[in-house]
């Protein structure tokens, strides 16, 4: 039997935590804890609590395999992940263009696989 790989979190936190404009302290504020505690958590020197992990992740508006994306067997990109993480911070209008460029290429993509059927 493999040993477990040892589960390393800080960084999707500290990625997380900037690219919604966080400080370690507003963070803190936040999930209720010091700023040094975050501090140790993205370093992986602590490990966070399941209520610490919860709050972080009701503060972000995201879900637990945001966090543990590259140990979980999902499907996606985490790179497609860190990259959205951002995306309820931007405004409504910003928003609304990604999601039209996005559908977009998805029906461009439908359009591509569709003749490829039809031949």
């Amino acid at each position: 039997m493999k040993k477990a790989k040892v589960i390393k979190i800080g960084k999707n936190i500290q990625a997380l935590r900037k690219s919604y404009g966080y400080t370690q302290e507003k963070l803190a504020e936040a999930v209720e804890c010091s700023p040094r505690y975050i501090g140790d958590v993205e370093q992986d020197r602590s490990k966070p609590s399941y209520e610490v992990l919860v709050k972080i992740c009701n503060t972000f508006h995201i879900g637990l395999d945001e966090v543990f994306c590259e140990y979980l067997d999902i499907k996606g990109k985490k790179e497609i992940n860190s990259a959205l993480f951002g995306f309820n911070k931007l405004k409504p209008n910003n928003q609304d263009t990604i999601v039209h460029m996005i559908e977009y290429f998805n029906k461009d993509n439908n359009h591509e696989n569709d003749q490829g059927n039809a031949s």
